[in-house]
């Protein structure tokens, strides 16, 4: 991603990301208070921008945040014009103080396999769903798992159901040879990356606890920014098979649903 001009758009005003300013008295800033989505491009395109849109907007109907979709809609259209047509990221972010941010950014680099490392999580029931600015618990998480040696976290409720890793969803092969990861109605995000895979491939969606997880001899995490990503090892175990045939599978399915999408 080296040579990527990293720009931003806030209200309309579009410059150098290191220039761009928000005032301080935001309490997006000082409180949390704000959704966000980030989208991946190809070439300057956005990957799912109507469906990343749509979960903004439901975001933020659900902190009562409202916020002017077809001006941040404009705004996009005049920061991606103005990029020209860059590989890496696009992060859309609305506030409590009426700024709407959007913003070229390099896509972070990710192995082809990693560690993950289950941490306990109680979620807010009032936030399920919501992709909102307030992410410090996502991310003292995932120092958790990083203190226990690992990669990445998952999730997991006190009574040992899975979730989701911090900013990722998470797939795994069962011991009966299924394919799983939770539902949405355990408390894990709509994840646009994770619905694709849902209907392109044979997908189990429940509640599962987490010795299913542990037990599973292949696992991958998905998302807009590593796309489909092998797990090699879950609390310590090594999995024989990273990426396996079914992590193949699954990155086959997913490069198919871009060239159709795109």
């Amino acid at each position: 991603m080296t040579g990527l001009a990293e720009m931003a758009s806030v209200n309309g005003t579009i410059g150098p990301s290191a220039e761009a300013t928000v005032p301080m008295k935001d309490d997006g800033l000082y409180r949390g208070d704000g959704a966000f989505e980030v989208i991946r491009l190809y070439e300057g395109r956005p990957f799912a921008l109507g469906d990343h849109l749509d979960r903004l907007e439901r975001s933020a109907a659900a902190i009562e945040l409202g916020f002017d979709r077809p001006a941040l809609e404009r705004e996009i259209d005049d920061l991606l014009l103005a990029a020209g047509a860059p590989d890496g990221q696009l992060r859309l972010i609305v506030t409590r103080g009426g700024r709407r941010i959007a913003a070229i950014e390099p896509i972070p680099e990710h192995a082809e396999t990693l560690s993950v490392a289950t941490v306990a999580y109680s979620p807010s029931v009032i936030l399920n769903g919501v992709k909102s600015l307030s992410y410090a618990a996502n991310m003292q998480a995932t120092r958790l798992a990083k203190a226990q040696g690992a990669d990445e976290a998952v999730l997991v409720q006190p009574d040992g159901t899975v979730l989701e890793p911090p900013t990722a969803a998470i797939f795994w092969v069962s011991p009966e040879g299924g394919l799983r990861t939770p539902a949405l109605e355990v408390g894990v995000l709509e994840s646009i990356t994770r619905d694709r895979l849902v209907k392109a491939l044979h997908v189990e969606v429940g509640a599962w606890p987490v010795t299913d997880l542990r037990a599973a001899h292949e696992a991958f995490l998905a998302s807009t920014t590593r796309e489909i990503q092998a797990v090699d090892a879950i609390d310590g175990r090594r999995l024989d098979e990273a990426p396996g045939a079914r992590t193949r599978a699954a990155q086959a399915a997913f490069a198919a649903t871009l060239g159709r999408e795109l």
